[in-house]
C-alpha cells in the first residue's frame, strides 16, 4: 500500500502499512509521524485550517500523547503559542475527559500558576466542564479526591481581578457553584461576589450573573427541605 500525504498534518499516514524494503526506513517514516512538543507547537503556528485543532486533538489520542506534556506548552513563552497550547488542551480533554484524569490532577495543580489572559479562558472552561454534576464518574472521582483548595482560591481570584475577561470570569464562577457541594462556605461569597461585580458590569457579565443568582437561589430552596 503506498502511502498518502497527509496534509492536515504534514506527515505520511498509515505507515504501519507501508511495504519498504528497507526496515529502518519504515521506522523512519513512523518516527517522523509521531507527534513531539516541537511538531506540536510547529502546527499550532502554522496550520489554521478549519477544523485543525480537533484533528490534533484526535492524533493526541490515537497516539497516547501525554497531555501532561501540552499543560506544560500552555506556559510556552511565546503567548500566542501558549494560548493556541491551551485551545488544544481545552479540546483534547472535553472530548474524552474519561480518558485524562491524571492530566486533570497535573492541570489543577499547575493552574494557580498561569499568568496569559488567553490561556486562562481555556483552563477556566474545562474546569466548569469537569467540576459538572454531568461530568463521567471516572472525572468526579478523580475531583472528589483532590485537593481543591488551589483551584477554589485561583477561581475567585480571577473573578476578583478587574483585568480578568468576563469569559473567564463567568466560567471561574460556574466552578466554584459546581463546587459548593463540598465547600458550603463558597456560597455566599460566590453570591456576594457576583453581586458586586453585576454592579458595573458588562451587559453578558448582568445576563449570566442573574442566571448564576437564580441558581444559587435555587440550591437554597433545595438545602431548606
Amino acid at each position: 500500500m503506498e502511502g498518502v500525504w497527509d496534509t492536515s498534518f504534514g506527515v505520511y499516514a498509515d505507515c504501519y502499512f507501508f511495504n519498504f524494503r528497507n526496515l529502518n526506513q519504515q521506522v523512519f517514516i513512523f518516527l517522523l509521524m509521531m507527534l513531539t512538543e516541537e511538531t506540536i507547537i510547529k502546527q499550532l503556528n502554522e496550520n489554521h485550517t478549519k477544523g485543525f485543532v480537533k484533528q490534533l486533538a484526535a492524533q493526541l489520542l490515537k497516539e497516547h500523547f501525554n497531555l501532561n506534556r501540552l499543560v506544560d506548552l500552555t506556559f510556552h513563552p511565546d503567548q500566542q503559542t501558549g494560548f493556541r497550547a491551551a485551545w488544544l488542551l481545552d479540546t483534547a480533554i472535553l472530548a474524552n475527559p474519561e480518558l485524562y484524569t491524571t492530566t486533570i490532577t497535573y492541570l489543577m495543580q499547575r493552574m494557580p500558576q498561569v499568568t496569559n489572559a488567553s490561556c486562562k479562558r481555556h483552563y477556566a472552561r474545562v474546569m466548569m466542564h469537569l467540576t459538572d454534576a454531568k461530568a463521567p464518574l471516572n472525572v468526579r472521582e478523580t475531583i472528589a479526591g483532590a485537593d481543591l483548595e488551589s483551584l477554589v482560591e485561583t477561581c475567585f481570584d480571577w473573578m476578583i481581578d478587574p483585568e480578568t475577561k468576563v469569559a473567564v470570569q463567568v466560567c471561574a464562577a460556574d466552578t466554584l457553584f459546581n463546587l459548593i457541594p463540598r465547600f458550603n462556605w463558597i456560597k455566599n461569597e460566590l453570591e456576594n461576589q457576583v453581586k458586586f461585580m453585576m454592579r458595573t458590569g458588562t451587559a453578558a457579565m448582568q445576563a449570566r450573573g442573574k442566571k448564576l443568582l437564580a441558581k444559587l437561589e435555587k440550591f437554597q430552596v433545595l438545602l431548606r427541605r
